[in-house]
């Protein structure tokens, strides 16, 4: 299985893309940045984006995918999969011909450019060639995390979220699992706005790290651009040879 890092920041800044990960080439984990990362040609060749939750630097890439897929006249369609909440906030709040055209219905009903799909939580679903679980974590809105394998390698993906407990628990015992992305949005002096934001800091990640298989590499992504310094310096203080600070334009291998 292979990762390509589209994006891995906490927002938009110089450079650094918001959240988007491509797995296998025809899977997006998050799709805060799909056209400023991917050729027209690799564009058109994904099939899903697998949505944690609907706060625009995890969606505004798959708003501008739907529009390249469009005007190319590919021929091809992009299925958001994501729990029903997710679903339901795009298909409200953002595919709604007001914020962004409701692109289910172009070029035709019969043969859309973005269909949806619903994931339950809690149960493992196929989408293309991976098997997915949607976990919930705890974030502002509802939002899930997603433990992903195809069969022989795997990863657990936590989406945005502050301390959390079920997605740690469904991954004790899994077999096949070779990392761990997870989220450290802002430095420990800020923790009072990571906790009404609902997002981890370093000092809350150390805490986390008790909940997670020890053999798991973790790898980081979500440092708000602003504190990037900051964050990445507290982190390497956790000596841990387990942390890794993900790469924009990066992919890795499991």
């Amino acid at each position: 299985m292979k990762i390509r890092v589209l994006g891995c920041y906490g927002s938009e800044g110089q450079g650094r893309r918001p959240a988007a990960f491509l797995v296998n080439d025809h899977v997006l984990v998050d799709a805060g940045t799909v056209p400023g990362a991917l050729s027209v040609e690799e564009q058109i060749a994904i099939d899903y984006a697998l949505l944690s939750h609907a706060h625009l630097d995890h969606i505004v890439g798959l708003a501008f995918l739907t529009e390249t897929l469009a005007l190319t006249e590919a021929g091809t369609t992009v299925v958001a999969a994501a729990t029903a909440p997710v679903v339901d906030a795009l298909r409200t709040h953002a595919f709604n011909n007001s914020l962004w055209p409701d692109f289910t219905t172009i070029p035709s009903l019969e043969a859309p450019v973005l269909g949806f799909r619903t994931l339950p939580e809690g149960v493992e679903s196929r989408v293309g060639e991976l098997s997915v679980r949607p976990v919930a974590v705890d974030h502002t809105v509802p939002a899930a995390g997603f433990i992903i394998h195809d069969g022989e390698t795997g990863f657990v993906y936590s989406g945005d979220t502050g301390p959390t407990e079920a997605i740690w628990t469904a991954t004790r015992g899994l077999r096949g699992l070779r990392a761990v992305i997870v989220e450290t949005a802002f430095p420990t002096r800020l923790d009072a706005m990571a906790r009404a934001s609902k997002h981890l800091t370093p000092a809350q990640l150390r805490r986390e790290m008790d909940k997670i298989p020890p053999d798991l590499p973790l790898w980081i992504f979500h440092i708000k651009p602003p504190f990037l310094e900051e964050t990445a310096e507290e982190l390497s203080k956790i000596n841990s040879p387990r942390i890794h600070i993900l790469e924009q334009g990066k992919t890795y291998t499991l």
